[in-house]
């Protein structure tokens, strides 16, 4: 692991004073102009210097004609450009005394051929200016808390704690909008295309030791420096976790792998095999990825796998209780003294078996307050699971039923919805054990995004919260094994 985040080669890259930017130009069109847009959008608070070779002002930007008449040596140079330009244009910003780059050009290796050739030509330039560069065939990096985006897509939402390294751009630059509604974002995001130079593990390295990065992603179809992923995972999962998806194991996602980045796949086994081995928790599709990192970084681990769960319908209360017991997660009956404690509240017309199903209650409050704080403190519970439903229609009807006025009545409904939030999350804070909601609602409706704002992880439904709630459990197992391990060999 790095003794300080600055010794990593990315850190410059990522966190950069001055970009010099090859391909961009005053056409809409052009790749290298949406980057620079993109880059401006964010409000990027470095100085700027687009290079063209006949434009004197590139989007507003004094523009220059060479990199050699910047009057100052950037820290990064991105490349936007046909790919017979990258290695000469790579080797002028090395006598700039250019030592960081981000290649988004393609036509290398993933093509083959002399896509070949042309990759260890921009490998051996690198080499000669000792230039540690991302790509080529890349779409760049992420970092919203330092208001850096290179990519090609505008950023949205807010600076995040999910940590990504991905070998598809795709998962970086359109899960800006994914991220945002699923109350997460990035703390740093690195597209590392081809790999020629700076590859995964270098980001994985970086990712551990970032500050602002709780949970790490990995989107992978290939890892070339095995031995040293392992250990560097095993290096970090103790005290952060990671979850993976990798595509390539399948003959089908092996041909796509290779035509895409080339990175040479390996069969499926083997890769679940070194997961395991590295601490990591393997996702299975793009949704668990993110599902995965949403519990991993905002939730406590649990002490076991017994969980409560809260409803007031009985549909939804039975499907969770399946979802759970498929997952090998234990749904107990609750204790006496919970029992008893629950019998003031729940209506003769509810169940206080586990799921708790409430029916309909005259003090609606009850569901957000006295009764989900007797269910988290039942000694026999490790995890609570609980169903959300409040719409944003059905609270204007009980304040105008009340009699509010309607001027008032959004006012109104936004405090009501603020402090059944912030009561629900303040009783795990409390407990110091996993909640999780699930509703079948909009998430995007009030009650929903506040709720997710207030750090609650909410699901659409039970078959994504539970393996989200088991991902806990998971990494809780791996990181136990790590340090069991680490201390029987003294490290």
């Amino acid at each position: 692991m790095l003794d300080s985040i600055k010794q990593s080669p990315l850190f410059k890259i990522i966190n950069p004073g001055s970009i010099a930017v090859f391909g961009a130009s005053n056409s809409a069109t052009t790749m290298g102009s949406t980057l620079l847009d993109s880059i401006k959008t964010l409000g990027f608070e470095g100085a700027l210097y687009p290079i063209h070779p006949k434009e004197q002002e590139v989007q507003g930007l004094k523009a220059y004609s060479n990199i050699g008449d910047v009057p100052e040596t950037p820290d990064v140079a991105l490349l936007v450009l046909p790919t017979r330009l990258v290695s000469e244009t790579l080797d002028a910003c090395g006598k700039k005394g250019i030592r960081h780059a981000i290649v988004v050009s393609g036509g290398f290796n993933e093509v083959g051929g002399d896509g070949i050739r042309l990759q260890k030509e921009l490998e051996a330039v690198a080499g000669k200016h000792r230039i540690r560069f991302l790509g080529p065939n890349c779409i760049g990096v992420t970092n919203p808390h330092h208001k850096l985006n290179t990519t090609f897509m505008p950023f949205a939402g807010k600076p995040g704690f999910v940590g990504m390294a991905s070998q598809s751009g795709s998962f970086v630059t359109q899960m800006f909008d994914y991220l945002d509604e699923l109350g997460m974002g990035f703390s740093s995001a690195f597209s590392v295309g081809n790999e020629a130079n700076l590859d995964i593990v270098d980001c994985l390295e970086y990712l551990g030791a970032c500050p602002n990065t709780k949970v790490i992603a990995l989107y992978i179809e290939g890892i070339k420096r095995g031995r040293a992923f392992i250990e560097t995972a095993r290096s970090i999962a103790p005290h952060k976790p990671i979850v993976a998806i990798y595509v390539s194991g399948s003959e089908a996602g092996s041909r796509a792998g290779f035509s895409h980045t080339g990175s040479l796949a390996g069969p499926d086994p083997l890769y679940d095999g070194a997961f395991r081995q590295s601490g990591i928790v393997r996702a299975r599709s793009v949704t668990e990825l993110f599902d995965f990192c949403s519990t991993l970084g905002r939730l406590p681990l649990p002490e076991g796998p017994n969980i409560v769960i809260q409803t007031h319908s009985g549909g939804p209360g039975a499907v969770a209780a399946d979802a759970c017991s498929r997952a090998g997660l234990q749904v107990p009956p609750l204790s006496p003294d919970t029992l008893k404690r629950l019998s003031a509240y729940v209506p003769h017309t509810g169940s206080i078996n586990n799921p708790v199903d409430l029916t309909f209650m005259k003090n609606p409050l009850y569901y957000y307050n006295e009764i989900p704080e007797v269910l988290i403190s039942e000694e026999k519970a490790d995890i609570m699971l609980m169903y959300l439903l409040i719409s944003d229609q059905s609270i204007e009807r009980a304040l105008t039923l009340m009699g509010i006025p309607k001027e008032q009545i959004e006012k109104e409904a936004d405090k009501f919805i603020r402090h059944v939030c912030n009561r629900v999350a303040e009783l795990a804070e409390k407990q110091k054990k996993p909640l999780v909601g699930y509703t079948f609602r909009n998430l995007g409706e009030k009650f929903c995004r506040v709720l997710i704002e207030r750090g609650v992880p909410l699901y659409p439904g039970p078959e994504r919260a539970v393996p989200a709630i088991k991902a806990l459990l998971t990494y809780k197992r791996l990181r136990e094994k790590i340090l069991s391990g680490n201390a029987r060999s003294g490290a």
